[in-house]
């Protein structure tokens, strides 16, 4: 035995703390990683939630509406043309005639705009959907709260029909007494 303590004493030092302390060399302590990783995602909820807690003013509302309009219009484009062609093939084909005479790199130009035009309307719509995530997180723990009380006003709960004290209430419910309904019901049945 002596050799034994001999080496873990000289191998992990004199005392418990040390050879805590060793072992945490090699493996973190999971109380305290998950202490970190818990005030880490409340910091990182906190400053996500910060930054999107202003409200949009008149102008940003106007520009956003300015923005949705060239999706409509360019679908609405396409039925039209596509009911031109039915409607008057002679129109439609001069227009098509004239789109033949555009060249190639401004073909390119246009792709490249309306590329980066739903690109970019994609990450505000995305920025904005992590933001009302961020606020629907941060309301979690009152839901949670509000769920527990309604269900501790269950009927069937532990003690819910506890009456505490009122020991007039308690005869009241477990004492017979006149029942109207019953007197009626008794009366037509004679």
């Amino acid at each position: 035995m002596g050799l034994i303590e001999g080496l873990f004493g000289w191998l992990f030092g004199g005392g418990l703390k040390d050879m805590r302390e060793t072992v945490e060399t090699f493996r973190p302590n999971a109380e305290a990683e998950a202490r970190r990783t818990a005030e880490y995602r409340a910091a990182a909820l906190d400053q996500f939630g910060a930054e999107f807690s202003q409200q949009r003013g008149l102008f940003d509302r106007m520009i956003d509406g300015l923005n949705r309009l060239p999706r409509p219009a360019m679908a609405l484009g396409v039925l039209f043309l596509i009911g031109s062609a039915m409607v008057d093939p002679i129109w439609f084909a001069s227009r098509m005639q004239g789109l033949a005479l555009v060249p190639e790199p401004l073909w390119w130009l246009l792709g490249a705009i309306v590329s980066f035009y739903f690109g970019a309307r994609h990450q505000v719509k995305a920025q904005a959907f992590q933001a009302s995530l961020a606020r629907t997180l941060a309301r979690t723990p009152q839901v949670v709260r509000n769920i527990e009380a309604i269900r501790a006003l269950r009927a069937d709960s532990p003690g819910v029909a506890d009456v505490g004290d009122e020991a007039e209430v308690a005869l009241g419910v477990i004492g017979a007494g006149e029942n109207r309904a019953v007197k009626d019901w008794a009366r037509q049945r004679n």
